[in-house]
């Protein structure tokens, strides 16, 4: 572990509730979470955070760290002794062309990584939507659409940048603290305030890439024909099975808000002697000849495509979701997940997906975190827009309910990444493990100042 000094800062003040800059340090993606710590600032340097955590430690107050808000709902609820720091460093994404490598400061969304390594034919195992904060989705693993050709994301990651809790600047890797990198990738958080991480990145230059939607109808016969094709698919196909129902909102086809339609979306790389667009129409091909897709965006693209194929909602909006980690479903587990998915009019349930695993994301990275593999089949996360008042309650007996249904098939471990809610089941690795990554806690943070940041796959009794 490699550390420097602590400059003198005066950094930005501490906001309270009803100032512009609290309220705009604690913005989130789902609008649904409630933060309110006691302060709150954003801080764009490392300077910044040391005069913030230098304060927080006068006042004796709890440190929360977030970007972009995208997985607030998996936090510990805020309390009237945190202070919430937003991440938003400056100087933009560097890309050395010639290591393959980019250092990414946070708080970047990766449309910008994207948009800095794509001119070099390079790209990072980024995430389906361009406006998800980078480091954090990496810290919690990551499930790219590459993944199964190359593995979890937070494999990728080669240094982790941050500022401890008495406000030394640390630099970790797998030859410095290896522990406290590990724990880093996949651990849950509550380390200190990670300010850049540098990853590798991957000469891909081409991708076929979109997504294809049929009535809700053919749900049974799509999702069949989608599980069997999955279980021997090669590692250069990332795809997605998805039942939604989507709200009439700008940008989204009048086509697909009529009623619940099905969608298989994904990524497919070149492989050996075939082309991504020849693997895929061993999927695609006999489901269009089956019944031609209301709308099919299939198609040759570049890398830079591939974070609009999911069509994740740019715009912050208010939602309640749940994930299990899901054995191979068969006829049975197929039934029970459409008895209860959004199928019919009227369901509350926004969007119910399956997201393929295995391949490399399968296979254990021993230069990988604490999580460095998912073992599931399938990554199932489902979602309820709360789209007035009255909302949640449904909502809230669907997600139970289809959580009932595939009780048979979960595995009972959870992808980091996929995980958005702090009162839900997480669990990411065995008893042993986060005790070690408990003990890295106590270790680079003696005094428990970020205890109340680690959101997930943490041992019972140790969130605060």
């Amino acid at each position: 572990m490699t550390a420097e000094p602590n400059p003198a800062a005066t950094g930005p003040i501490l906001a309270a509730a009803g100032e512009s800059a609290y309220a705009a340090a604690t913005s989130s993606y789902n609008l649904a979470v409630e933060i309110r710590p006691q302060f709150a600032a954003t801080a764009t340097t490392v300077a910044e955070v040391q005069a913030i955590l230098r304060e927080a430690a006068a006042q004796n107050l709890s440190v929360r760290v977030h970007a972009t808000g995208h997985a607030s709902g998996s936090a510990l609820p805020y309390g009237a002794d945190d202070v919430l720091i937003r991440v938003r460093m400056e100087g933009g994404v560097a890309v050395d062309p010639e290591a393959r490598t980019a250092v990414i400061p946070a708080g970047t969304p990766w449309g910008e990584v994207l948009a800095a390594s794509a001119p070099h034919g390079l790209v990072p195992l980024h995430g389906s939507s361009p406006t998800v904060g980078a480091v954090g989705y990496l810290l919690r693993t990551g499930l790219s659409f590459y993944g199964r050709r190359y593995g979890l994301a937070s494999n990728s990651v080669t240094s982790i940048t941050l500022v401890a809790a008495d406000g030394a600047v640390v630099t970790v890797d797998h030859d410095n603290d290896r522990e406290l990198f590990d724990a880093l990738r996949g651990g849950g958080g509550g380390f200190g305030v990670v300010v850049s991480v540098t990853v590798s990145l991957f000469a891909i230059d081409s991708v076929f890439t979109g997504a294809a939607f049929w009535p809700a109808a053919e749900a049974p016969f799509l999702l069949q024909a989608w599980e069997e094709w999955a279980e021997t698919a090669p590692p250069e196909a990332s795809t997605a099975f998805r039942v939604m129902s989507l709200p009439p909102l700008p940008g989204i086809p009048p086509a697909l808000t009529a009623g619940p339609v099905v969608c298989i979306d994904g990524a497919v790389l070149d492989g050996e002697g075939r082309s991504g667009a020849e693997i895929a129409a061993d999927l695609l091909e006999p489901l269009r000849r089956r019944v031609e897709p209301i709308l099919d965006t299939w198609h040759p693209g570049v890398p830079t495509d591939v974070p609009a194929t999911h069509m994740d909602p740019p715009d912050p909006a208010p939602f309640v979701g749940d994930h299990q980690m899901l054995k191979p479903l068969g006829a049975a587990g197929r039934q029970a997940l459409l008895s209860i998915a959004g199928t019919a009019a009227g369901a509350h349930l926004t969007i119910v997906e399956l997201r393929q695993l295995g391949g490399a994301l399968a296979a254990p990275d021993p230069r990988g975190g604490v999580v460095n593999s998912l073992s599931g089949t399938y990554g199932a996360v489902s979602v309820g827009i709360l789209a007035g008042p009255d909302a949640a309650e449904g909502v809230e007996a669907e997600l139970a309910a289809l959580r009932a249904a595939l009780e048979p098939w979960d595995t009972g471990r959870t992808a980091p990444s996929f995980v958005d809610r702090f009162d839900g089941p997480q669990r990411s690795f065995d008893d042993s493990v986060a005790e070690q990554v408990e003990a890295v806690r106590r270790r680079v943070d003696p005094q428990g100042r970020f205890g109340r940041d680690a959101s997930y796959a943490v041992p019972a009794g140790s969130r605060g």
